[in-house]
């Protein structure tokens, strides 16, 4: 395994608020499900933490849980989860070879009678919470991160990037790492028209095809 580095520096644009936790991703994981910096833990059923390999090459960041990964407490559940796994069986990719996460670790939402309703994390939310993420990065240390989504999108390239123009294209981000952002699987199943869904999903899996790949900053 290779060794831990100390000078780490952080491959993302948007700094968290608080320094990254230290530990193994176990020892993170137990410290997230006792994080009480933001009020979202709250009302949410638990925190929902990243799974995959400890070294993987290539990290998958979503946005926040959503009704199902609350419920269940793993990332990427539920109809997003099952478009994921189609997209990524299409691209030629496996959950195995896969760190998966969010940006925010809590589900924040609207009670509406017996249902949920999705709410974003705040601005303030999603910094104290990108403590995490920075910790998960610093431990798995991918090659390449991807970055599902414009929540998890502006966490890794800044506040000015666009995912409509610039998804599926590689950008150098510090420490060495290359990025890329694609659509939020949630972001395809909401769009209205079949015509329309079905062009984002292409462009989701032509995506993951590209990132799979590998390339450089420019490609």
């Amino acid at each position: 395994m290779p060794a831990r580095r100390t000078d780490w520096i952080y491959p993302l644009t948007m700094l968290p608020a608080s320094p990254a936790p230290t530990g193994s991703l176990p020892a993170l994981r137990k410290k997230a499900k006792a994080c009480r910096a933001c009020p979202l833990w709250q009302h949410a059923t638990q925190t929902v933490f990243g799974e995959g390999p400890a070294r993987a090459d290539m990290m998958l960041i979503g946005e926040q849980p959503g009704d199902q990964e609350d419920q269940q407490g793993e990332p990427f559940t539920g109809p997003a989860g099952n478009l994921l796994d189609r997209a990524l069986a299409e691209a030629g990719l496996r959950r195995e070879q896969l760190y998966l996460t969010n940006a925010v670790k809590h589900f924040k939402f609207e009670p509406r009678g017996k249902r949920r309703l999705h709410q974003r994390a705040s601005a303030r939310e999603q910094a104290i919470c990108r403590q995490w993420l920075a910790a998960e990065l610093r431990e798995v240390h991918p090659k390449r991160i991807l970055a599902l989504g414009a929540m998890a999108s502006k966490a890794a390239f800044g506040t000015r990037f666009r995912l409509t123009t610039r998804h599926g294209e590689w950008v150098e981000l510090p420490g060495g790492v290359l990025g890329m952002a694609t659509w939020h699987p949630s972001a395809v199943l909401r769009t209205p028209d079949a015509a329309s869904r079905q062009q984002r999903y292409r462009e989701l899996v032509a995506d993951l095809k590209r990132f799979m790949a590998g390339g450089k900053a420019g490609d």
